[in-house]
């Protein structure tokens, strides 16, 4: 790779049936959809994936079947998380095998209270690293409970060559990037942001040149990076303040559940089901994540029909 990855990269959702199981045709139908938003690449099995409620083997499948079904259209980041440096590690070469352009790892936890320190941390990724030669992505994120500091992110970038990606999503993620930026120059490949985009303006801002939002409007959100990108600061501004209250309904009130419920409106999915203990929207909330996206008319609410 010699041109760092830039742009828009939202998370694919996994689809299931009515009774909880794969929907691989409707995960097929999810790639395609994505593929005609313009995005510049896809992450699968991440945390907005329900990679946490995916078995083993329902993880190997879906590397196989997207990364197949992808066929080289866009980049595709997989996502390898696990507090075992082993399975994240066998994950990595399982990814990178199926033909992922990156991997994506959050830092080693599990619950409240299991965290490896600092150098456990640096041996985790430099070990993945070991086992997949092609580029990784810290995500940075509150799930972990992980403080990842911005001196400790540019150590990782430093020490392993192939980490030079970062999502972060923390409060202040802004002020993060900026400094992270700063401090590590042409060592940070790609700083994205994350969390549906909710901050985006502050993070381009910032100087991040990649976001991962959800798969609900990734089609709306790219014109305000070509807008940024091009000088227009004051019309990605203005299209952003037209998509962000559905970004801030999606990321305050639905979550995951949101590119779901949009995608089978849209006929992209048969089912929005959910995996228990995560339950399906309340009625009154889908009813107004319906009518905020119905205003806008992302193109997963008009893909399948």
């Amino acid at each position: 790779m010699t041109t760092p990855y830039t742009g828009i990269y939202p998370i694919a959702p996994t689809p299931f049936t009515a009774s909880g199981d794969l929907d691989l045709d409707g995960q097929r139908r999810v790639l395609d959809c994505m593929i005609d938003q313009g995005v510049d690449g896809i992450c699968v099995l991440a945390n907005y994936s329900e990679q946490f409620l995916l078995t083993d083997d329902e993880r190997t499948t879906l590397v196989d079947l997207c990364l197949s079904h992808v066929a080289g259209r866009v980049p595709v980041i997989v996502t390898c998380s696990h507090f075992s440096t082993r399975i994240a590690a066998e994950r990595a070469r399982t990814a990178a095998s199926a033909g992922a352009a990156m991997l994506m790892l959050m830092p080693p936890y599990h619950g409240a209270g299991l965290r490896a320190d600092e150098t456990g941390i640096l041996q985790h990724f430099a070990r993945v690293a070991e086992a997949a030669p092609i580029p990784i992505m810290v995500q940075d994120a509150p799930l972990s409970g992980v403080n990842l500091s911005v001196p400790f992110l540019l150590r990782l970038a430093r020490e392993i060559p192939s980490l030079r990606y970062f999502k972060i999503e923390m409060p202040g993620t802004a002020a993060k990037l900026r400094s992270l930026i700063e401090a590590g120059g042409d060592t940070i490949a790609g700083p994205f942001d994350g969390e549906e985009s909710i901050t985006l303006m502050a993070d381009l801002d910032a100087g991040a040149t990649g976001t991962m939002p959800s798969a609900l409007l990734p089609d709306l959100i790219k014109p305000v990076l070509e807008h940024y990108r091009s000088g227009r600061r004051g019309d990605a501004a203005s299209a952003y303040a037209r998509i962000l209250p559905l970004i801030n309904y999606e990321n305050r009130q639905c979550g995951l559940r949101a590119t779901k419920t949009v995608m089978a409106a849209g006929g992209v999915i048969k089912s929005d089901a959910v995996r228990h203990p995560l339950e399906a929207l309340h009625p009154a909330t889908r009813a107004g994540l319906l009518e905020l996206a119905g205003e806008l008319k992302p193109l997963a609410l008009r893909w399948g029909k």
